[in-house]
């Protein structure tokens, strides 16, 4: 019995500790790599269209959720989808050469409407990151709103990456590199880098735990 009671006291401090570390834009982020696996695993066939449509509101959803409201959010989502759907079409050559000029023509314009969300989008992601801070994680936050921005660059976009490999970004006086794999660092303005790992606790919460130089995981 005493074993049993010291095992569940044991599990309910991690489950408190977890609670705790639970970061809006890491949540974010994993839903939104579960939509872009989801689409990419749709987009071969034509006739799944109320699938990706489905994934697309799933996604609006995680983001209230984890983030709040935004209409600048949805707005990029149905986007998005609709970019997917014209991609998806144009690989069919049966097109009549007009509708392909008219459908690139709005893929340009689409892409230029994401681009003017962007920033509103990652201003209230970081906002949320900010509001859910605890002292103690401030190098998480700060990881989180790196990763996070640096997702919603490259979301909905037809253009080829460019820039530093593997993608950085500053938050204020820090630089946070995305390594892919739920890996990621960050440099202080000292210099230190600190690894850190997106922790996923549940299909609706995860979080980022940040470790020092020379640390064992």
């Amino acid at each position: 019995m005493k074993l049993k009671h010291t095992l569940y006291l044991f599990l309910l401090f991690l489950i408190g500790c977890t609670a705790q570390n639970v970061s809006p834009g890491a949540t974010f982020l994993v839903g939104l790599n579960g939509y872009q696996g989801e689409m990419e695993s749709l987009e071969g066939r034509t006739e799944r269209w109320a699938d990706r449509q489905r994934a697309g509101n799933s996604l609006k959803q995680t983001y209230l959720v984890a983030i709040g409201s935004s209409r600048e959010f949805n707005r990029m989502v149905d986007l998005d989808v609709r970019r997917r759907e014209f991609l998806i079409t144009l690989r069919d050559l049966s097109v009549k050469p007009d509708r392909v000029k008219e459908m690139n023509d709005e893929l340009v314009t689409m892409n230029k409407d994401v681009d003017a969300l962007k920033e509103i989008v990652k201003g209230q992601a970081a906002n949320a990151e900010l509001r859910a801070q605890q002292q103690p994680q401030q190098l998480e936050t700060v990881a989180a709103i790196g990763l996070v921005s640096m997702a919603i660059d490259s979301f909905s976009s037809m253009t080829v990456p460019t820039g530093p490999n593997p993608p950085s970004t500053n938050v204020g006086p820090y630089v946070v590199s995305d390594f892919g794999g739920l890996f990621s660092t960050v440099t202080t303005p000292e210099g230190k880098i600190f690894r850190c790992s997106t922790l996923v606790f549940s299909e609706e919460e995860a979080g980022i735990k940040c470790e020092p130089p020379g640390s064992k995981s």
